[in-house]
């Protein structure tokens, strides 16, 4: 269990903890850990799949993915980059690890949805894209966040766009106060023509800002395209400060991502309960990734496979407060009870169905001269 908890809850690498053992004179070989977690995994995976199958009943997910290096060789694989998914929705955070970075990876994930319509907010990876191409039940919702970046990034790139970045910086920010003031006022069982006449009126205010938006993106674009069939330089406006020919064309890139994801971006106007960015899926690969900056990656496919199950499970588990040490000893007290199978039922440890006081008894924190304490699965 603490091994377990060690590296894929803590992202501490097996060695250093298995070196800790060492010091407190408890020797315990490589080869003997990696024996039992492959003994162990098949005990998780009836949880994996009862996972997946809660998660594709639902309608609203983030998406994103990561690079993880698997050390094993896999015919038509060059090199030893993976990559590490994730997809969460309300109630689960679910993983998968796959050589692939092409649509086919979440079209496989996303085949089990259950719901006629479903929207995924994303970044503007071309998989996703791709991905709502080929299912008409698909909806992307693209990230403000990484829209923000683009204007920053291009105002650090060239420092004669830093003002107009800024600029652009703080008209963004004022797109999220007005959708924050907006979720104020949300009653998310109205209908929208059924909200309260303050929600209309940020509803209002919301759009009108984004028009304005769309407008000087649309007519700066125009701009740039009329200058550039004038002649091959690019002249600019007696209005603006002179700029060099690359700043033009970088700051026009800027606006055509910006108009060419435009309905993407405004996904969240007409559905509220859709964020602005994908800010919960980047959070939800940031302990992934301290496990692999500490024991970067995996050095076999098997291994690969059980960090992806056990991050679903122990960030699910975090998701909904329950700490990880409770869970793991009711669960692994429960497989020994078993004869060393998966419960049969598994009710008990799945947060969406446990009864309250079983979640309230996984949810205590752990005192340091205490054992866990077992649910009542009866």
């Amino acid at each position: 269990m603490e091994v377990l908890l060690s590296k894929y809850r803590y992202g501490q690498p097996a060695n250093r903890y298995l070196q800790d053992l060492k010091d407190l004179a408890l020797p315990v070989s490589p080869g003997t850990v990696a024996g039992g977690l492959q003994k162990l995994a098949p005990l998780f995976e009836p949880v994996l799949e009862a996972l997946y199958i809660q998660q594709m009943k639902e309608n609203i997910f983030h998406n994103d993915e990561t690079r993880w290096e698997v050390f094993e060789e896999i015919e038509g694989k060059v090199g030893t980059r993976w990559y590490l998914w994730v997809t969460r929705s309300e109630s689960v955070i679910f993983y998968c690890i796959d050589p692939s970075r092409s649509a086919a990876v979440p079209g496989a994930h996303f085949a089990g949805l259950q719901n006629a319509i479903v929207i995924i907010i994303c970044d503007r990876y071309s998989a996703y894209k791709k991905l709502a191409r080929l299912a008409d039940n698909i909806i992307l919702a693209f990230c403000w966040a990484h829209v923000r970046r683009d204007f920053l990034d291009a105002g650090r790139s060239f420092p004669e766009l830093n003002e107009w970045a800024l600029d652009w910086k703080e008209r963004i920010g004022n797109i999220y106060h007005l959708n924050k003031s907006r979720l104020e006022h949300w009653e998310p069982e109205l209908a929208m023509n059924e909200q309260s006449g303050e929600f209309t009126q940020c509803h209002q205010d919301l759009q009108d800002a984004l028009q304005l938006i769309f407008d000087e993106a649309t007519r700066s674009v125009t701009q740039e395209n009329t200058f550039e069939q004038d002649g091959a330089r690019i002249e600019t406006p007696a209005s603006t400060p002179p700029l060099s020919r690359s700043a033009r064309i970088k700051q026009k890139k800027v606006y055509q991502s910006l108009l060419e994801h435009w309905e993407g971006l405004n996904v969240f106007v007409e559905t509220p309960a859709v964020p602005m960015d994908n800010n919960r899926a980047e959070n939800a690969v940031r302990e992934p990734v301290i496990g692999r900056r500490n024991y970067y990656g995996s050095g076999s496919i098997w291994s690969a496979e059980l960090a992806a199950m056990l991050f679903s499970l122990f960030q699910t588990l975090l998701l909904w407060k329950l700490n990880p040490h409770h869970w793991l000893y009711a669960f692994l007290q429960a497989c020994a009870e078993n004869g060393g199978n998966t419960p049969s039922g598994l009710s008990p440890f799945l947060p969406w169905t446990m009864s309250d006081e079983q979640r309230e008894v996984l949810s205590r924190s752990l005192p340091a001269d205490s054992e866990p304490t077992a649910p009542d699965t009866s």
